[in-house]
């Protein structure tokens, strides 16, 4: 199976992404197609053994749309200047066009020449002209509108050409009644009407696309955030080159006020960076000699030399562009719903109109008003605002959260978040900074204590676990040199065994022990390390414990705070580690978290996340995206707490870029808030339909109110834009 994303030229609402992605869904060799009416894009899996690109975007064309090719997300475009320039002619048309056709009904000054009492032909023959001037400017309406109601989805398109292609027929007829002497169809002719709900749909599509720009706002900050230019050191010598010209590996030079260029590690110097645009986080970090860098940093104050490591499409700044445009080609469950509605919205507007129509010429109203108000309830009703009601609030919020230093890899999770009743944490590097210290050495060997640390230095050295680093850090500190270790072994969730110099050695925690059936004296010196809030280490040798090491880890500074702010939301929280008892207990009541499970591997720690959820409850999990990746897996969210350098290797639903558990909070909150102003859109979408076509029906006319083609066109524009803007309230959190 492989994935394209590919560009989609000529959608216009919902109903034609939903269209296009059933049409999609159909076809032999599609596995799945999910089509994006914001980002204008349709994410699809499929079977390469059958198709390829040309055949993909040959299904495009046949359901009425246009590939324009694999999507760019580095480049994401924005509104043409020839566009403007058009739509800007064609506003000074409408004006004009309402000046000839409506001008003498409210007694403007007219020339003789387009008055249509004096000169009824010349009158007809300039609306004539007009009308097709739109015609041709609003041609990618009408062949989308035609395609898609030959391929069986009709879609907006669909309802403005039947619409406009009826009263331009039906004034062509009356034209030549006029041509023929019969001038009574002079105030009959909807050449007008044809004319302007084109260019209202126009200008409705405009201002979507200045509003769809601003959506995307955060993800272009994103893409342009990295420098054009770079310093590269060579032989001594620096040239200044274009971020293509930068190859892994090379020295680059950054220098106070500049950005940095690449991923990279630093190799000389040190500078306070501003990192916020990844971490959400506006203090500046410190960096040293073998800390990681991000492109796009800021430089304060620093001169740094630092090697290349991560290039183009593989840095951090484009991964999260990646996952963003990822996330945004996924639908949550409220859009489906909205989707699958406006499937049927359309062809019951049109069955609606058709019957309306009907109706009217048999209670003997005549063949113009009939068809003005079939051409009426076709434009009023176009779903624009219910197509735009949930994609447009979801890419907002997936910006607000690339801003507050949370990276979400699928919109679901926008809407889910809001339900989540359970919050369960891993302890070590989530709860806890990780950043764990030798506290107490228990040495039951003759070998002396630095000797002994070097040994389990060594083999902890092959590890990627927090605790692993503060034996290494031990060794640092002490200028210990790493010793070579053989046949190194992980045991998930027990410990680490290998061989160093011709000794087999086996260290972890007291499972281990069990695991190996070794006889265990040493139970009131762990118990005293417990208390403590030691995590404990089990050192074996030759099946016997030759000593038993605490190790300290440090609270994160907004854990307790976080917990206490779950607990007001009524979320519980639970927190789940492979440590013993007494550590965990310790730290929980340090934090505030009164369910602590101890002892636990990583398979158990998923096994506590399917009981919760059998009890029908809605489970975040939080942890460092490794360790704790079955349990992530098998939650409602998972969430990993990791730094942005380390976005590409992870496999959870949300990353917390800015390691703060605050992150946490903020994800709840603008869940609520989404989903609350996708019901919003959805309320205001369905109340303007609701409302207008049976306006639009004639219903109100006894009573005097009613509406034509050109005001029901208007009214479109106007119902997307509330839902532009209401959508846009979004940024300001």
């Amino acid at each position: 199976m492989k994935n394209i994303i590919l560009s989609i030229d000529g959608m216009t609402c919902s109903a034609c992404s939903n269209g296009l992605e059933k049409y999609l869904n159909k076809q032999n060799g599609i596995i799945n197609a999910n089509v994006n009416l914001v980002m204008a894009n349709a994410s699809i899996d499929y079977d390469e053994n059958i198709l390829d690109q040309a055949k993909i975007e040959k299904y495009v064309k046949q359901a009425g749309f246009t590939s324009k090719g694999i999507f760019k997300e580095f480049k994401i475009e924005k509104e043409s200047k020839n566009e403007k320039i058009k739509f800007t002619i064609f506003t000074i048309l409408a004006i004009f066009l309402f000046y000839i056709s409506m001008g003498h009904m409210i007694n403007l000054p007219m020339f003789s020449i387009f008055d249509p009492q004096q000169n009824p032909i010349t009158y007809t023959f300039s609306l004539l002209i007009l009308a097709i001037l739109f015609l041709i400017y609003g041609f990618d309406i009408l062949k989308n509108g035609y395609k898609n109601l030959i391929h069986g989805i009709p879609n907006m398109d669909t309802l403005v050409t039947i619409g406009v292609i009826s009263s331009f027929a039906y004034s062509l007829y009356g034209m030549f009644k006029i041509i023929n002497g019969n001038y009574n169809y002079t105030m009959n002719l909807y050449f007008e009407s044809s004319a302007i709900v084109i260019y209202f749909v126009k200008l409705g599509r405009y201002l979507d696309s200045i509003n769809k720009d601003k959506t995307k706002e955060a993800i272009k900050k994103l893409v342009e955030i990295t420098p054009n230019q770079a310093t590269i050191e060579k032989d001594g010598i620096e040239k200044i080159v274009t971020l293509d010209e930068i190859k892994k590996g090379n020295i680059l030079i950054c220098k106070p006020g500049e950005k940095i260029a690449v991923d990279g590690e630093i190799i000389d110097g040190n500078a306070h960076l501003d990192e916020s645009f990844i971490t959400g986080e506006s203090k500046p970090s410190v960096k040293n000699v073998g800390d990681k860098v991000i492109a796009g940093s800021l430089n304060y104050d620093g001169y740094i030399k630092y090697k290349a490591e991560k290039i183009g499409k593989e840095s951090t700044v484009s991964e999260i562009v990646r996952l963003v445009i990822e996330a945004s080609n996924t639908k949550a469950p409220i859009a489906k719903i909205a989707d699958k509605i406006s499937g049927y919205f359309v062809p019951t507007v049109i069955l609606i109109s058709v019957a309306t129509f009907i109706i009217y010429l048999l209670l003997g109203f005549g063949m113009a008003e009939s068809l003005l108000t079939f051409v009426t309830i076709l434009v009023v009703a176009c779903p624009c605002s219910l197509g735009l009601a949930t994609p447009l609030a979801i890419v907002v919020s997936e910006g607000v959260c690339v801003n507050n230093g949370i990276l979400v890899k699928k919109s679901e999770i926008l809407e889910t978040a809001s339900k989540i009743d359970t919050i369960i944490f891993d302890k070590t590097g989530t709860l806890t900074y990780g950043k764990l210290k030798v506290a107490k050495i228990y040495n039951y060997s003759e070998i002396e204590n630095k000797a002994l640390m070097q040994l389990v230095g060594s083999l902890e050295a092959k590890t990627t676990h927090p605790i692993g680093k503060a034996f290494t850090d031990y060794m640092e500190e002490n200028k210990l040199k790493k010793l070579e270790t053989n046949n190194f072994e992980n045991i998930s969730g027990y410990g680490i065994t290998g061989e160093i110099q011709n000794q087999n050695l086996i260290l972890g925690n007291r499972k281990i022990v069990e695991k190996y059936n070794i006889q265990n004296n040493h139970l009131d010196n762990e118990k005293a390390l417990s208390l403590n809030g030691n995590s404990i280490i089990y050192v074996i040798k030759n099946e016997k414990i030759i000593a038993l090491i605490g190790v300290n880890d440090v609270v994160r500074e907004e854990a307790k705070e976080t917990i206490k702010e779950l607990s007001e939301k009524n979320i519980q929280t639970i927190m789940l580690t492979g440590d013993n008892k007494e550590t965990a207990e310790n730290i929980g009541k340090e934090i505030g978290i009164t369910k602590v499970v101890a002892n636990v591997l990583s398979s158990e720690k998923a096994e506590e996340v399917k009981k919760l959820k059998q009890e029908n409850r809605k489970v975040m999990m939080c942890g460092d995206g490794i360790n704790d990746s079955p349990a992530l897996a098998n939650s409602d969210i998972g969430v990993s707490v990791k730094s942005g350098t380390d976005i590409a290797m992870d496999s959870s639903d949300v990353i917390l870029t800015n390691n703060d558990l605050h992150s946490i909070l903020k994800l709840i909150n603008i869940s609520k808030r989404t989903v609350r102003n996708i019901k919003q859109n959805l309320f205001w979408a369905f109340f303007y339909n609701i409302l207008m076509i049976p306006i639009a029906m004639g219903i109100l006319k006894p009573i005097g109110i009613s509406i034509n083609p050109m005001i029901a066109s208007l009214a479109m524009v106007f119902s997307s834009l509330t839902v532009m803007i209401n959508a846009l309230r979004l940024r300001k959190f």
